[in-house]
């Protein structure tokens, strides 16, 4: 159990630490606000700027592609809509089960408004028990359990791309009214950076299957926005680094040491430009922004989006919610469509609206995914039946498994 008695002893002065940070961050975020003017400013210069010196620059920047200065409402959504979602769970594989498995559930949400049409609440299970499914991960000395949270992400894209091509073609059961449009929604970013170190084969098997679906999405014109609430990035804040920079071009490597950004360097021997770190986008943007307003649109540039194709380049924005400020990711075929960017941002406005502060069809895609202790239970307790009748002997849990679901004391 935790005892709450010790960790009152350590909780002294937090309230104060939190007071004096909380005095800090509103000074960050006046010289952020400063540098956002002075950036407006001279923006162009500090696009060209950055693409002259990038590969000399010791962090990446987000490029706007709109005036820094410019934060629209979104439109009113359309009354007739359909929103799709998935979201996945799974049971990670274990040594001291009765079995080495895995399973992936993927949960798919169809939402229709104004069309009195029932809604899709379902999740399609996936087992994986073969040596080619479990250890193909090991020829890159990746783990399994590890290789199975990448094998998530492809089954979550193909499961939405597959309901938005069921929704476009005719006799498929789920086609969507002709005049709605339709908008598929995941939670978090669309930049995959976590598959940035794993070996090229790997990476490639994986983003591939990826940015097939997404690709099929874009032949059938069903836009995909990836939802990412509570956001600590700050990509847009490091644009505006280029403004503070004191040197006459951001050529880091020569100025600054590159160890600049690095975590293991002291808090207090930041780079020059670093005046508002570890200030978040949200919080430059909650200081803009006003509910049912979006930030400018900006290009990242991760290293891992040099694997994307040109029109699956991700772009995001900041988007007033109410709640909070969430960033919206879309890929680049979105966002340089103006009314398909204007329906999908309309669109996720009205499903946060719905939602009570958090978008419904994500919330009850992760409610038909997630795998609960009661349902690994049973499916283990499952997986022994088909054992027991397959004829297989000495079937169970191991003793270490066995001895911690209960306390002798």
């Amino acid at each position: 159990m935790l005892d709450l008695t010790k960790i009152a002893r350590q909780m002294q002065g937090i309230s104060e630490h939190l007071s004096k940070e909380a005095e800090q961050s509103r000074q960050r975020l006046e010289v952020a606000q400063k540098l956002r003017k002075k950036a407006h400013s001279d923006q162009e210069h500090l696009i060209q700027e950055r693409e002259i010196w990038r590969d000399r620059m010791g962090f990446p920047v987000a490029i706007p592609a709109e005036p820094l200065d410019f934060t629209p409402y979104i439109p009113t959504p359309p009354n007739v809509q359909t929103v799709i979602a998935t979201d996945g769970s799974q049971i990670a594989p274990s040594h001291h089960e009765i079995a080495y498995c895995y399973l992936i559930n993927v949960g798919r949400v169809i939402l229709h408004y104004g069309q009195s049409r029932l809604p899709l609440l379902d999740s399609l299970p996936e087992v994986f028990y073969k040596p080619e499914d479990l250890y193909i991960s090991r020829q890159w000395g990746i783990k399994t359990e590890e290789w199975m949270g990448y094998r998530r992400g492809v089954s979550e894209a193909i499961a939405l791309a597959d309901l938005a091509l069921a929704l476009r073609t005719p006799g498929s059961g789920q086609i969507a009214h002709p005049e709605a449009p339709i908008l598929g929604m995941v939670d978090g970013a669309l930049i995959y950076w976590f598959l940035e170190p794993l070996p090229t084969d790997a990476r490639q098997l994986i983003l591939g299957a990826i940015l097939e679906a997404w690709e099929k999405m874009r032949q059938v014109k069903v836009p995909i926005v990836g939802y990412i609430s509570a956001s600590r990035s700050s990509e847009s804040l490091s644009f505006l680094r280029l403004a503070a920079c004191p040197h006459p071009h951001p050529d880091c490597f020569s100025h600054c040491p590159i160890e600049a950004d690095s975590v293991l360097r002291p808090y207090d021997q930041k780079a020059p430009c670093q005046v508002f770190d570890p200030l978040r986008d949200t919080t430059l943007w909650a200081s803009v922004l006003e509910p049912g307003q979006r930030s400018p649109l900006w290009r990242s540039c991760s290293r891992i989006l040099d694997l994307y194709p040109p029109e699956h380049q991700v772009y995001f924005c900041y988007l007033h919610v109410g709640p909070e400020i969430a960033r919206i990711d879309m890929p680049a075929w979105v966002a340089k469509d103006p009314s398909l960017l204007n329906m999908a941002l309309s669109m996720v406005l009205s499903q946060v609206q719905k939602g009570y502060g958090y978008p419904v069809v994500l919330a009850e895609a992760h409610n038909q995914a997630v795998v609960r202790g009661g349902d690994r239970a049973r499916f283990f307790a499952l997986l022994e039946q088909q054992m027991i009748k397959a004829g297989l002997q000495n079937v169970g849990t191991s003793y270490k498994e066995t001895r911690k679901r209960g306390s002798i004391a």
